[in-house]
């Protein structure tokens, strides 16, 4: 089954990181989804790391430099810490 992509490129900028961690806590454990953006989502990353420790996989698909497609999977039942 192939994976859900979630175009983010469009959003409003406070639009974006909320909407991400919502399809993120959507998941159920195993599941993931491609996120796509126009750059690299290195802050995006920084929150996952505080937010979710070990608990989820982020893998590049497409590195830019105009498209980036990152796959971002769910390992661990966890609850996300921000509000979304």
């Amino acid at each position: 089954m192939a994976d859900t992509e979630l175009d983010v490129r469009r959003l409003r900028k406070p639009d974006k990181h909320p909407t991400i961690f919502a399809t993120y806590a959507a998941l159920d454990v195993g599941e993931s989804f491609v996120l796509v953006n126009n750059h690299d989502p290195k802050h995006l990353r920084a929150e996952f790391d505080a937010d979710l420790p070990g608990g989820f996989g982020w893998e590049y698909v497409e590195r830019g430099p105009e498209v980036w497609r990152i796959r971002i999977s769910k390992f661990a039942k966890t609850s996300v810490r921000r509000a979304v």
